[in-house]
């Protein structure tokens, strides 16, 4: 089943989607499992998997943080495939991965598309990588059915949206505010707007991140978008309690 049926079949059953995202090999793999399935058991409906890389330029300092240590640490492009196939065979939600391109470019990109095909990712997120200069990045997700998301952020006129729309599949991230991940965001008669004009330039599912931190946030997104996404306060909490608290944290959100 494809990204976008399987979110909608998960959204009719739920007011809103929660989607999180972990760093591989920060602070390890094993660690990483463990998260996993305190996530998965508390109700979390898709979860993002960075695969680390040297110069995370939408990432704010602790995933930053994050990225840096699993590179020290020795963490592989290999390790992060073998990781998620374990994931994706484990548990019977959708696993996307996060990266930057020259990720992909370095692997080889029909052979990154091939290898996540097979082990059963759903789509990817590469911030760096806009539509304009990702003609074989596209033409490979529609040929291996795997979704390319899109970022919209406040920015972004109505013109660049439907743009960026029509070149996506699975879902929209729309960035809650502007800069990077980590600080929180104000979810104001501004951002109401920003929500309003999301949902104007594409029938695909909405996620909203950047920020989202607690059971308030994914409330006031309720209604407003499809799927909230927690990244860093889940990354935090881990290195302060350690991976038992994100079960309870998760099922605190709703």
């Amino acid at each position: 089943m494809q990204l976008e049926q399987q979110l909608r079949a998960a959204r009719a059953q739920k007011d809103i989607l929660l989607m999180t995202h972990l760093v591989l090999g920060y602070p390890s793999f094993e660690v990483n499992r463990e998260v996993i399935r305190q996530m998965v058991e508390n109700g979390v409906d898709i979860i993002e998997l960075q695969i680390p890389f040297s110069e995370p330029m939408a990432d704010g300092p602790v995933i930053m943080m994050a990225n840096q240590e699993a590179i020290n640490a020795g963490a592989t492009v290999k390790q992060c495939f073998e990781f998620a196939a374990e994931m994706a065979a484990t548990y019977d939600i959708p696993f996307l991965f996060m990266t930057y391109y020259n990720i992909l470019f370095k692997y080889g990109e029909e052979e990154f598309f091939k290898k996540s095909k097979e082990i059963g990712i759903k789509g990817f997120i590469v911030p760096d990588l806009p539509p304009e200069e990702g003609d074989k990045y596209l033409a490979l997700a529609r040929q291996y059915e795997l979704a390319p998301i899109q970022i919209f952020a406040p920015t972004s006129r109505e013109e660049r949206m439907r743009f960026l729309a029509a070149n996506g599949a699975g879902f929209i991230y729309c960035v809650a505010r502007k800069g990077v991940t980590g600080k929180k965001s104000s979810f104001n008669e501004e951002f109401a707007t920003y929500m309003a004009r999301c949902r104007a330039a594409t029938d695909l599912p909405l996620a909203v991140g950047f920020g989202i931190a607690d059971r308030s946030d994914v409330e006031t997104l309720t209604g407003k978008a499809d799927i909230a996404v927690i990244g860093t306060a889940t990354i935090k909490l881990v290195e302060e309690k350690g991976p038992a608290a994100v079960g309870p944290f998760i099922a605190s959100l709703r």
